[in-house]
């Protein structure tokens, strides 16, 4: 097994941002989000970047990252389509956005035959996630024991308003139990509560949640496929309905089929959804620029 591959998601429309979020700068020569992940994953021992865009990305994804990561690490590209005719599903469905996350890993099929994880490209996640993941894949993964990173949820709650989260349970083992999407988080005085139908229900600052990191074996394929098939013929005349990644984790935790080691890290996610939230994250990678974390030019 060679080194492990990085996955970046980034075939979104990043319609409430505005414009193409991905490929948007924000360090101080213009880095994106994506390239300090690169950075990070190069620094870790990731052997491959493949980026998942759609097709009419291409040229913008090479133009921008090419020139950069030429002699440094393997890249290619997954296209996230609408065609359901190599899943065998001789249907067209019509939608405006992609299938989601799951879909968007499914689309690496035919492109991955080595062990590998899953990030989004707007999300800054930190080094320690990808030192501890490379670590995981390399002398733990297998076709039934895959992972996920536990951010702190203290460590990714925005001071502007209250945000959306993966709350993760997990057993005496470590292993994920449950993924609770809560809606509503955000600070309360000295805490964290998080609002159902109007009531608020504390949170401990240190739980658990998922930020889209996850690994995997090729394994993953086969059930996601199967999966994939028949989220399409229970949605396909839904076309806001996506097909998430935890929807798998949660078919294969429940099942039995794999486990999912909840890794810890104390990094301190951050990320962009609106505009205003631009600001924000440059200030952040300012802050890990000026005190050393990386360098002020990247590449």
């Amino acid at each position: 097994m060679g080194k492990p591959t990085l996955l970046i998601l980034a075939a979104g429309m990043a319609s409430r941002y505005g414009s193409m979020k991905q490929i948007d700068g924000f360090g101080p020569n213009g880095e994106t989000i994506i390239d300090y992940s690169i950075h990070d994953a190069i620094k870790a021992g990731f052997g491959k970047i493949s980026f998942i865009i759609r097709e009419e990305f291409l040229d913008s994804f090479k133009n921008i990252f090419e020139p950069k990561l030429a002699g440094k690490v393997a890249t290619d590209y997954v296209f996230q389509s609408f065609d359901l005719k190599k899943y065998g599903i001789d249907k067209e469905v019509e939608r405006a956005k992609p299938w989601g996350t799951a879909h968007a890993v499914l689309s690496a099929k035919s492109q991955i035959n080595e062990n590998f994880c899953v990030i989004n490209a707007d999300d800054y996640y930190g080094f320690d996630a990808f030192e501890k993941m490379v670590k995981f894949l390399n002398n733990e993964a297998n076709d039934t024991n895959f992972s996920m990173i536990g951010y702190k949820i203290k460590n990714t709650l925005s001071e502007n308003g209250s945000v959306s989260r993966g709350v993760c349970a997990s057993n005496a083992q470590g292993n994920l139990t449950a993924i609770n999407e809560r809606t509503q988080v955000y600070f309360k005085g000295d805490g964290i509560v998080y609002e159902e139908n109007g009531v608020e229900y504390p949170l401990n600052p240190e739980t658990p949640v998922s930020m889209n990191f996850w690994g995997f074996t090729p394994a993953v394929f086969a059930v996601t496929e199967k999966l994939f098939v028949d989220f399409v013929n229970k949605n396909e005349h839904n076309p806001k309905a996506e097909f998430f990644i935890p929807l798998v984790a949660d078919y294969l935790t429940k099942t039995s089929t794999a486990n999912f080691k909840v890794i810890p890290t104390d990094e301190k996610w951050f990320g962009v959804t609106y505009k205003e939230d631009k600001e924000i994250v440059q200030n952040s990678i300012s802050k890990l620029v000026a005190s050393g974390v990386y360098p002020a030019k990247l590449w």
